[in-house]
């Protein structure tokens, strides 16, 4: 008795094809999540640092409002450089203006100084904001603002 089976030449092999671009295209998403992945904990990693940047720069400038040469603060700015500690700059900027706030003694008015302190900190190797890198990927910029009285 000879029994000659046909049509089924081949089936195992489509089968082993369909089963190894189905892996493929599994272990071409896993590489593109990972991908993407690694940037985004890249990009967390400097914004972190921009944050505590910008605060450290909001820092310096209360200092130098209260303590330093910036009493008046009248569209004062500086640029601190932390790119070798961080890889940060943080420009700081302050303006202050003068309100009344009640009375010092009867008919003296007390007079008060409203300071703004902005600070920009971004991963520029220029000044902070830097607007011909903000498309680019990978640039960072945080903004942090602060008012304050004497």
């Amino acid at each position: 008795m000879n029994l000659q089976r046909t049509g089924q030449r081949g089936l195992g092999a489509i089968a082993i094809i369909v089963v190894l671009v189905l892996l493929a295209g599994v272990a071409a998403a896993v590489v593109r999540i990972n991908s993407a992945a690694q940037t985004t904990t890249a990009q967390e990693l400097l914004s972190a640092r921009a944050v505590q940047a910008a605060r450290a720069g909001l820092q310096w400038g209360l200092w130098q409002a209260f303590k330093g040469t910036w009493t008046t603060c009248s569209g004062a700015s500086s640029t601190i450089d932390m790119s070798s500690e961080n890889g940060m700059r943080v420009t700081v900027s302050c303006n202050s203006t003068l309100y009344n706030e009640g009375e010092s003694s009867p008919g003296v008015a007390q007079t008060m100084r409203l300071y703004t302190l902005d600070a920009v900190a971004c991963n520029s190797s220029s000044s902070c904001p830097d607007n011909a890198l903000v498309t680019q990927p990978g640039y960072v910029e945080r903004r942090w603002q602060i008012h304050a009285t004497n």
